[in-house]
């Protein structure tokens, strides 16, 4: 769209700059380009949205593999709304700009005692980001970054600044998990908790061990996940530390993490693998080679049948494919379209190399999980359709109908979110 025809921003902007995420397989030129420095910023730049009938999305990091991003209109940057804004050491609550990326945080909530309660595999996104998607680490008995959300500050569609508490439930259940369809969010009370250490313990065990100790494994850890590799190269791929000399062919990097008190610094050990440290610098590593990425959730309950359905499409029909399977587990929540609604859920994730033709088997893994009453991860390739989330989702109407009230308009939709919630 021309940028002539419309007024300027009214704060500094760029005009039809390319934005492409971290993965490289999404990209768009908006007409304008803006980056608020703060609440205020924010609400100026929605409010000429709305007077030039723009649409309008914000970004983060741009870890998303999905369209969810794409704007021809004003792509609100939000790389400069970041810090911590309070912090309640004695309700272990915690506010932060929705620009604040999950990686400054660790440092800052260490020094007032207090820890966020999971995280996973990267920590490079912006916290407005991870909630919007339900982003997650791993933990049958931890739910996602979305679950423990409290409260959140958003400039609207009406070109307002409003707050969602638990006053009111229902909204926040809606906001937990938005796709940034609400508003953008400028600022989000999450629910942390006392800070602690993590012993981890690596091992690669091969499938029919993994198999054996599934359940045990799940119950007895407060952070238990694999990585399945089909061939030797694949460990390589999300950077992973394997045995010398030894192939991974069949075989798992598997995490255990435990709570441990440790006394700093004499109790700290850095050796890979066995490492004994603050748990925000153990959950996170590796994964900065670019991928892109497919992500579905079934029930906990079919966890396993459809692991091994998954690892045999892999060994059977599609052979060519080298990026290793991830599996992970995440405690049912209430947020309205969170993929763990009312559910505790299996993670499956797989991956196809960027350049070369993977649909087909992602969509093979798709049409597999499907009857497993799978859910895909909003930020990652799917397949979905409206009638496809409805089905999905038992609280999709209810969803809507919130989404409907704050962004009447749909200043906040772009084609592809248009095509599920317009």
């Amino acid at each position: 769209m021309p940028t002539s025809r419309y007024a300027t921003p009214p704060i500094a902007f760029e005009t039809e700059k390319q934005w492409t995420n971290w993965g490289g397989n999404q990209s768009c030129s908006p007409a304008f380009t803006v980056r608020p420095r703060n609440e205020r910023e924010v609400l100026d730049v929605v409010r000429f949205a709305i007077r030039e009938g723009l649409p309008a999305r914000a970004v983060g990091a741009g870890h998303s593999f999905t369209p969810i991003v794409q704007t021809g209109g004003v792509l609100i940057d939000t790389a400069s709304l970041t810090g911590v804004t309070d912090v309640d050491t004695a309700t272990h609550r915690v506010r932060m700009l929705g620009g604040t990326r999950l990686s400054d945080l660790g440092d800052v909530l260490w020094d007032k005692g207090l820890s966020l309660s999971n995280q996973g595999d990267i920590d490079k996104q912006a916290i407005a980001g991870a909630i919007s998607t339900g982003t997650h680490g791993s933990g049958i008995r931890l739910g996602s970054f979305s679950s423990t959300v409290r409260r959140v500050k958003l400039v609207t569609g009406h070109g307002e600044i409003v707050e969602i508490g638990e006053d009111n439930l229902r909204e926040l259940h809606a906001a937990q998990v938005a796709l940034g369809t609400l508003g953008v969010i400028v600022e989000v009370e999450l629910q942390a908790m006392p800070r602690y250490h993590l012993a981890e313990q690596i091992t690669y065990p091969g499938w029919q061990e993994t198999v054996s100790g599934w359940q045990e494994n799940i119950d007895n850890h407060r952070h238990y996940s694999f990585i399945w590799c089909p061939r030797d190269e694949s460990a390589g791929l999300y950077e992973l530390p394997t045995p010398a000399g030894e192939s991974m062919v069949d075989r798992c990097y598997t995490k255990h993490y435990q709570t441990i008190t440790l006394s700093e610094p004499d109790g700290i050990v850095t050796t890979e693998g066995a490492r004994r440290d603050r748990a925000y610098r153990i959950y996170a590593g590796g994964f900065m080679i670019p991928f892109h990425e497919m992500e579905y959730y079934v029930p906990a309950e079919k966890g396993q049948e459809a692991v091994t359905a998954v690892r045999d499409l892999l060994l059977t029909r599609h052979t060519d494919q080298r990026y290793p399977l991830e599996v992970r587990w995440v405690k049912g929540d209430e947020g309205l379209i969170s993929p763990f609604y009312g559910r505790d859920t299996t993670v499956l994730s797989v991956s196809g190399a960027p350049g070369t033709d993977y649909w087909p088997y992602l969509r093979d893994m798709d049409a597999l999980l499907e009857d497993f009453d799978a859910r895909p991860h909003w930020g990652k390739i799917h397949f979905l359709t409206r009638d496809r989330v409805r089905r999905i989702y038992p609280e999709y109407d209810a969803f809507n109908s919130v989404r409907r009230r704050y962004d009447p308009n749909g200043v906040f939709l772009n084609d592809s979110l248009r095509q599920l919630f317009g």
